[in-house]
């Protein structure tokens, strides 16, 4: 199916930091599952923005277990195609004229981290810190003068303004993106751009229409959803799933919980069939655990039946 023509555009979108786990593995396939189920697209895109932690070679065993396990891609990582590149790392000439064209509704920020988390500033009930707008009232002189010492973050003025949007598995969202965001960072000291510009210039440039991700990313759709519309972007549809926790930490997989990394499963001799059947009956695709291809499992899909809870599973 040509890009141009195709409905539904799904994507997959790691960061190359590591081998992948298998909470890694879980969202791409149920970000593959939706939109093949529609007759779409699967984009693989390799979020590079942080080049101290990212690495080619990490993102090359993303692709070798993507293989593995059977989740094809139609576009994006070394297979390329038209919305070329695919790698962030080499899209901030495109981050940059976005920026451009809303850089007026922003400010530059001199504050360190140890400001940020100091007890001035107002803290939100689930630990995030709202950045208190000290650096938007400095004079034009102060900004000239502090500049000379430091190179600035840039901060987007957010209004108090309500966001609403219904999520696909979670229904109803609102909130209010001042009291709930504060100005949150758009670049970085270092110039890099933050993931929320780079993430919503990435989805609509590639003419993604659909994102299936992690719940922990559920709070950053309204301001995403604010950026599309600064910037005169159209949205995707947004569905958010149930992370995977481990029972031996408690919190969510991540790459610390090394028994359930790839490489170690693939060394203990696990096969593709039988870690997508796992994944598919824990999230509530099938009725019971069996051995079954990504391919098989795509008429099985309908995201009423996905759990809205959080998922245990093993590990060493």
């Amino acid at each position: 199916m040509n890009p141009q023509n195709a409905i539904h555009r799904g994507r997959f979108a790691p960061s190359p930091t590591g081998r992948m786990h298998l909470g890694n593995v879980y969202c791409a396939l149920l970000s593959y599952l939706s939109v093949k189920s529609k007759g779409g697209e699967w984009v693989l895109r390799i979020e590079d923005l942080d080049p101290q932690r990212s690495k080619q070679e990490y993102a090359r065993w993303i692709e070798d277990d993507l293989q593995w396990l059977g989740l094809d891609w139609d576009e994006g990582g070394s297979k390329s195609g038209q919305y070329a590149p695919y790698y962030q790392s080499q899209r901030s000439d495109y981050y940059a004229s976005l920026f451009k064209t809303i850089e007026a509704q922003t400010y530059p920020c001199f504050c360190r981290r140890a400001d940020l988390l100091a007890a001035s500033a107002p803290h939100a009930s689930d630990g995030r810190v709202l950045y208190a707008g000290t650096c938007k009232i400095l004079s034009a002189e102060e900004i000239k003068e502090r500049m000379k010492k430091q190179n600035p973050a840039i901060r987007l003025q957010m209004p108090h303004q309500m966001v609403a949007f219904t999520d696909g598995l979670y229904g109803d969202q609102c909130v209010d993106l001042q009291a709930f965001y504060g100005d949150f960072v758009l670049r970085r000291t270092d110039g890099t751009y933050a993931y929320q510009l780079a993430v919503v210039a990435d989805d609509a440039a590639m003419h993604i229409t659909e994102v299936v991700r992690g719940n922990d990313l559920l709070s950053s759709t309204p301001a995403q959803l604010y950026l599309y519309q600064l910037l005169g972007l159209q949205a995707p549809t947004f569905t958010h799933v149930p992370l995977l926790m481990s029972s031996k930490s408690g919190e969510r997989l991540s790459k610390r919980d090394g028994s359930l990394s790839m490489e170690a499963l693939r060394q203990r001799g696990a096969n593709p069939e039988q870690i997508i059947g796992m994944l598919a009956h824990k999230v509530g695709l099938l009725p019971h655990e069996e051995p079954i291809s990504a391919k098989d499992l795509i008429p099985l899909y309908n995201v009423n039946k996905l759990s809205k809870d959080n998922i245990t599973v093993y590990s060493e």
